[in-house]
C-alpha cells in the first residue's frame, strides 16, 4: 500500500521514480553525503526499487559518498557506515554503494603542507571543492559513462534550501521535462525528483515509524546531528524525539573539520557544545591555521612559479606557506593524531608531502622522516632510504658559502635539486634548460626589474 495523506506527495515522487528508472537501460548514479536530503533521495529510491519484481530491476543504481579525507570525524565515520549499509542491504536491489576520495596529490595536506598552498579564503579563493570532491565525483561519472554510454544522475537538491539553490534549480529546468542534460559533462542528464519538497516533511518522513532507513539504520541518529545549530534559513521545528527531547532548530550543512571559508564553524562546535569535548583540539588546530593565512611571517614573499607581484596598494603580495611554516604544520598534525587518537593524515599522503618537499630544495631530504620520527616515536617504513644529497657538513658549508657570498641558498639548493633530478638523461639539453628555468624565476630579478621600470618613468 502506497502513502496517503501528509505523506502523499512521496508516493508521488516513487511513483514517477519507478517511470523514470523503467524508461530504459541508464544507469542511476546519487551522490550520497550522508545528509538528510540525500538520505531522503536514498530511501525514496531504494523503496521504489523494493516495489519492483525483481525482472523489472533493469539496471544498476550506483551511490557514491565522497570522502574528502578531512571531513567532521563523527560525520565521516556516519558517511562510512551508511556506505557499508546501502551496500549490503541494497545488493539483490542492484545498488552498487562505493566511497571514493581524491588523488593523493590534490589532498587537503599535499596542497598545504606538501605545496604550501595558502588555505582557502572567502569570497573566490576555495581551491578545495574542485580538488577534494568535484574532480573525484567527475572521474567517477565519466568511468561509468565509459562502461555504460550515459547515466542519469538524481540530485537531492530542493527549492527550501536556499534562494541560490532554487534560482539554480529553475535555471536547469526544461518545462515538461524530467531528464535535463547536464551543463558540463557529456552524455550526463539530472534527474531532480524533490524539488518541491519543504524541510518540515523531508524530518516528518524520514522519522516516520521508528525512523528507520530501508537500510536499516537510525534515522533519529541522522536527526541528532542536525542539533545545536540555528543557521537562520528556515526554523523547522516538528516536535520533539522521545530520544533526544530535541526540537529541530536550523539546517545543518556538515562539511570538513579544517575549513577556513568560514570564520567559525558552527557545525563543528556544535558538537563540542553538546558534549564533544575531545573535538577541542581540532578546532583549536583548525583556528590556529585559518591565522596562519594572515601571518606574513609564515608566507613567501613570492608565487610557486618564483613570480613577485605587487598587490593594488604597493605592498608586494604573499605567496604560498614558508617551508619552515609547512614542517611546523605536519609536526602540530601528527601530534594531534596522538591527542586524538584519530588518524588524520595518511601514509600516503605522508610519502607524498616527502617527495614534494626534496623537490623544493630540502638537501637533507629527511626533514619529513625526521618530524615523523620524532613526533611518533617510530619510523616511517622509507626512512632508512633517506639519504641526504650531501653530508650534513658539506651543506652547512654551502650555507656558510652563500652567506659570505650574498647569495642566496634557496637559489643553489634548487639549482642542486633540478641537477640531481636531470643528471642522468641522455638528452644533454636538459640540465641547461633546467637550470635556466631556476635561475630566471623573477623572485630572483625583482629589484633589478623596479629600478628599470623606475628609470624608464
Amino acid at each position: 500500500m502506497g502513502y496517503v495523506g501528509e505523506f502523499e506527495v512521496f508516493e508521488n515522487i516513487i511513483q514517477e521514480m519507478s517511470l523514470v528508472y523503467q524508461h530504459d537501460q541508464r544507469p542511476w548514479m546519487i551522490g550520497f553525503s550522508g545528509g538528510k536530503d540525500s538520505t531522503l533521495l536514498c530511501c525514496l529510491v531504494m523503496e521504489m526499487l523494493q516495489r519492483l519484481s525483481t525482472d523489472k530491476r533493469n539496471k544498476t543504481v550506483y551511490i557514491v559518498t565522497s570522502d574528502t579525507m578531512v571531513e567532521n570525524p563523527i560525520v565521516r565515520r556516519y558517511m562510512h557506515k551508511m556506505s557499508d549499509l546501502i551496500g549490503k542491504n541494497g545488493k539483490a536491489l542492484r545498488i552498487q554503494s562505493d566511497i571514493i576520495y581524491p588523488k593523493v596529490e590534490d589532498t587537503f595536506w599535499c596542497k598545504v603542507i606538501g605545496l604550501g598552498y595558502p588555505t582557502p579564503e572567502p569570497p573566490g579563493f576555495r581551491w578545495c571543492t574542485d580538488r577534494l570532491k568535484i574532480q573525484p565525483m567527475n572521474a567517477y561519472t565519466y568511468e561509468t559513462i565509459r562502461n555504460n554510454g550515459e547515466v542519469i544522475l538524481l540530485l537531492g537538491v530542493r527549492k527550501a534550501e536556499s534562494t541560490y539553490r532554487a534560482n539554480n534549480i529553475r535555471a536547469r529546468e526544461i518545462e515538461g521535462k524530467l531528464l535535463v542534460p547536464h551543463n558540463d559533462i557529456k552524455n550526463a542528464y539530472i534527474y531532480n525528483p524533490l524539488t518541491e519538497i519543504p524541510n518540515e516533511k523531508v524530518w516528518r518522513f524520514l522519522l516516520k515509524g521508528d525512523g528507520l532507513s530501508p537500510w536499516g539504520s537510525d534515522n533519529k541518529y541522522l536527526y541528532s546531528l542536525y542539533q545545536g545549530e540555528n543557521l537562520g534559513e528556515e526554523q523547522s521545528v516538528i516536535g520533539e524525539i522521545d530520544k533526544e527531547k530535541i526540537p529541530v532548530t536550523g539546517n545543518s550543512r556538515f562539511g570538513c573539520w579544517i575549513c577556513t571559508m568560514v570564520k567559525e564553524d558552527k557545525s563543528l562546535q556544535a558538537f563540542i557544545d553538546r558534549g564533544e569535548t575531545w573535538l577541542v583540539p581540532l578546532r583549536n588546530f583548525r583556528n590556529w591555521l585559518m591565522n596562519l593565512r594572515s601571518d606574513p611571517n609564515a608566507r613567501e614573499y613570492k608565487r610557486r612559479n618564483g613570480s613577485v607581484y605587487r598587490k593594488p596598494d604597493g605592498t608586494i603580495g604573499q605567496g604560498p606557506f614558508t617551508m619552515e611554516t609547512r614542517k611546523e604544520m605536519l609536526r602540530r598534525l601528527l601530534q594531534l593524531e596522538e591527542e586524538t587518537g584519530f588518524s588524520l593524515i595518511t601514509i600516503d599522503e605522508l610519502k607524498q608531502i616527502d617527495l614534494l618537499w626534496d623537490n623544493e630544495g630540502d638537501l637533507s631530504r629527511r626533514s619529513l622522516v625526521e618530524i615523523y620520527s620524532s613526533v611518533k616515536g617510530k619510523q616511517l617504513p622509507w626512512d632508512g632510504y633517506k639519504l641526504p644529497v650531501f653530508p650534513d657538513d658539506v651543506i652547512a658549508e654551502i650555507r656558510r658559502l652563500c652567506e659570505e657570498n650574498d647569495i642566496e641558498f634557496e637559489l643553489i639548493a634548487k639549482l642542486i635539486i633540478e641537477i640531481e633530478a636531470n643528471k642522468n638523461y641522455t638528452n644533454a639539453s636538459m640540465i641547461p634548460r633546467a637550470f635556466d628555468r631556476v635561475i630566471n624565476q623573477g623572485w630572483l630579478h625583482f629589484e633589478s626589474i623596479e629600478k628599470g621600470l623606475q628609470n624608464e618613468n
